[in-house]
């Protein structure tokens, strides 16, 4: 009897996860079904599983519209992201090992100062951050657009979480063959840290690829467009296409399956060691 409950047990929850994962492709469908369809398709009363002729044309429609330049926003968006990621970690992750490793007095009262920015909402300093790039004559520049999204106080967390669970053995080698805090991070903690490095890169990434806002008020020239910013412009265009709508959104979210599917692995083996354990 008790074999047979925990069969039924575990043949539910296959279900249950089925119906969820089924549940949660439903919008991946959606992109697909709709960008290789036509208008009166996607207008149709009736709903097809799939359209009757799928129209592969809506791809290269969608990135030869003038008014919607998606390639050259998918380019932004890529530059933008990876610069974003590169710079975030590089600068976390020193900022972690100084406040996990370097011998400091007022360590605590910086780590905590840097958590608390955490609390501060981003729309209070919003204004001037934008009025700072502004001065500095930044906008609709790749540096407008990047360095004031660098600091990531929850990616210095993650990493001075991290680093305090470093085996201390190693540092101690290294020192011993003369090697200074510089050349100890690059040489032996970063090599040896490499999950941690996977699962912040891959959140940065994502967010800084999702990022609406900010590229939105910096963006002005059309030039500067991310693709999420280029996105935007269907729903303020007097003649809707549906078809490249889907096209484009679906196009914009392939980096960011291939990103994570690649690196799917390194978040939960970076994050789960990253425990508050002071």
């Amino acid at each position: 009897m008790h074999e047979a409950l925990t069969r039924a047990g575990r043949a539910l929850r296959r279900v249950l996860l089925v119906a969820l994962a089924l549940l949660f492709l439903v919008p991946f469908y959606l992109l697909v079904r709709n960008g290789l369809a036509s208008e009166a398709d996607i207008t149709a009363p009736s709903w097809t599983f799939f359209p009757h002729e799928l129209h592969w044309s809506n791809l290269t429609e969608a990135f030869a519209d003038p008014d919607l330049p998606l390639a050259r926003s998918l380019l932004n968006s890529t530059v933008i992201a990876v610069a974003t990621t590169v710079g975030t970690v590089v600068l976390a992750s020193m900022a972690g090992y100084g406040l996990a490793r370097i011998p400091y007095r007022h360590a605590s009262v910086v780590f905590y100062a840097i958590l608390g920015t955490l609390m501060v909402p981003a729309a209070v300093t919003f204004v001037p951050s934008f009025v700072l790039v502004s001065t500095l004559g930044w906008i609709s520049t790749l540096r407008g657009l990047v360095v004031p999204t660098l600091f990531s106080a929850f990616a210095c967390f993650v990493f001075r979480q991290y680093f305090l669970g470093f085996p201390k053995e190693l540092e101690d080698a290294a020192r011993v063959d003369g090697l200074g805090y510089w050349r100890t991070y690059w040489r032996i903690v970063v090599p040896n840290t490499r999950p941690v490095f996977a699962a912040v890169g891959t959140i940065v990434f994502i967010g800084a690829w999702n990022s609406f806002l900010w590229p939105l008020v910096i963006g002005q020239d059309q030039s500067a467009w991310t693709v999420q910013v280029a996105l935007s412009t269907f729903t303020t265009a007097q003649n809707l296409n549906l078809h490249e709508l889907f096209v484009a959104a679906g196009v914009s979210i392939v980096p960011l399956v291939v990103v994570f599917l690649l690196l799917q692995r390194y978040i939960v083996a970076g994050v789960e060691r990253s425990g508050i354990d002071d």
